[in-house]
């Protein structure tokens, strides 16, 4: 899962960009990084947090009115400065590219690269492939007289040849900014502008916090398959490419999302109530009686104060939270998440002493987490700790962009429910009902392979053993 956005101002978009990657950095804390074009590219990026990379920088030497901007956690490749994006390449034109989600089809993709247009990848990050075959498309137009209609037909043949998630911002140096979205819609894309002395300026991002931060007006999030190019003139062109039926990563409201982000016209935090309130069912159907209901923060907060609504009963911040840490999920490695959680929240004692606590997190997927928490909880004098799941079990690899490809790593997809809650040393467990998730997204159709292993795009195990195999070779486990 990554942050990206995309400015087309003019002069200075710099610092809208790195402005704009703050609110983007709950998205990945690998590396962060920037390419502005003004006549040439000028790129800076590197591994760490927004303001640790970009600490100092003299914004006088990027000046230019258009650029990308990326924040990475890394689910394929390394964790390596030279897998951060952006990523440039010199021919047609120039392009310079960003995106976020995950490609199914690398080793394919990069074999057809180098067979058949004879173009060898430096790097093992998967936007190098989108990008790469973007220009192999391009090549095959008139370049002296490229039209918009050459363009879109270009990323329409991305669309068939890339399997996958992404949402893809790019600069065609002295063209004008693309941006696209893959044929299944899976990751989110929003498109903004702002009113200025100069005229409007275009932007897309991952999310609309960063908008909202900006003070640009968020215009719409781009569909299924989408593709918009914003020309020299600034004059918009859009255009539906090849689409499937939208399949959207229902985690992107669920945890990765900001709660006061929009997406797809629905608020994040509103959406955590939603689930909340269904939560509630599955505690009634239980039988349980919790005299109160904490959360993990941040992200469960609405999850569990939706719920505790709904039953009557007591919501309290019962954990406390360093603020100054990361996010655990996103960290790579099994001892670096440990020591996370240990350093990162800290139970507030006189509210959790003999109590009945309902905890609320938003998924279990490794368990580290979870079993540390409710550790915690029991050293803190709970009485009785109940693991509340604001998702359904997590049993199958994702291979669109979310860090759990890695089946061994997944509890549920080897354990059942009573067997979860002997391993985190809970005496409940509580997920939400894949059915009740499911019937919430009627009207928007979600992704859910983690949960039921139906996959968009498709996947046999030998896609799945792939991703895997380069997740266990890699420096991220």
């Amino acid at each position: 899962m990554c942050g990206v956005i995309g400015v087309y101002g003019y002069e200075d978009v710099a610092a809208d960009i790195i402005n704009g990657l703050e609110t983007l950095q709950h998205r990945g804390q690998d590396s962060a990084g920037l390419v502005v074009f003004n006549g040439s590219f000028k790129m800076h990026k590197g591994n760490g947090s927004v303001s640790t990379v970009f600490k100092n920088l003299p914004l006088e030497r990027f000046k230019g009115e258009i650029g990308l901007g990326h924040v990475r956690y890394s689910t394929i490749g390394s964790t390596e400065a030279v897998d951060a994006q952006p990523i440039a390449v010199n021919y047609p034109y120039g392009l310079a590219m960003v995106h976020n989600g995950n490609v199914v089809n690398f080793n394919e993709l990069r074999r057809k690269l180098y067979e058949e247009h004879h173009r060898l990848l430096d790097t093992s990050n998967d936007v190098a492939l989108i990008l790469y075959t973007l220009a192999t498309q391009l090549e095959q137009k008139d370049l002296r007289h490229l039209t918009v209609e050459d363009i879109f037909d270009s990323v329409q043949g991305v669309q068939r040849i890339v399997q996958g998630a992404y949402s893809a911002i790019t600069i065609i140096a002295n063209k004008g900014l693309l941006a696209f979205t893959d044929p299944f819609g899976i990751r989110p894309l929003v498109m903004g502008r702002k009113f200025t002395d100069k005229g409007v300026i275009y932007g897309f991002a991952s999310e609309s916090t960063t908008f909202d931060f900006l003070g640009y007006e968020k215009i719409r999030d781009l569909r299924p398959g989408e593709m918009v190019f914003v020309d020299e003139e600034r004059k918009i062109h859009s255009k539906i490419g090849l689409t499937k039926r939208q399949a959207f990563c229902v985690f992107e409201y669920i945890y990765f999302a900001r709660e006061d982000s929009v997406i797809h016209d629905r608020l994040v935090a509103s959406e955590r109530v939603r689930m909340g309130k269904r939560l509630a069912k599955k505690i009634k159907e239980s039988g349980l009686q919790p005299d109160i209901i904490i959360d993990v923060p941040n992200s469960a907060y609405f999850f569990a104060s939706a719920m505790a609504e709904e039953l009557g009963i007591p919501y309290r911040r019962g954990l406390a939270k360093n603020h100054h840490m990361g996010r655990t999920f996103i960290t790579p490695g099994q001892k670096e998440r440990e020591q996370m959680v240990r350093r990162k929240l800290n139970p507030i004692r006189d509210i959790v002493k003999n109590k009945k606590v309902a905890v609320v997190d938003d998924s279990i997927v490794r368990g580290t987490t979870s079993k540390r928490i409710v550790e915690m909880l029991r050293a803190a004098g709970a009485r009785e700790v109940y693991f509340i799941s604001a998702s359904p079990p997590v049993k199958h690899p994702c291979i669109y962009g979310i860090d759990m490809s890695v089946k061994r790593e997944i509890l549920a997809s080897h354990y059942d429910v009573d067997e979860i809650r002997q391993y985190l040393g809970a005496d409940a467990v509580i997920y939400q009902d894949l059915e009740d998730l499911i019937d919430l997204y009627k009207d928007l159709p979600i992704c859910h392979a983690c949960f039921s292993g139906q996959y968009p795009t498709g996947a046999g195990e030998e896609v799945l053993e792939a991703i895997e195999k380069e997740k266990l070779q890699s420096n991220r486990v």
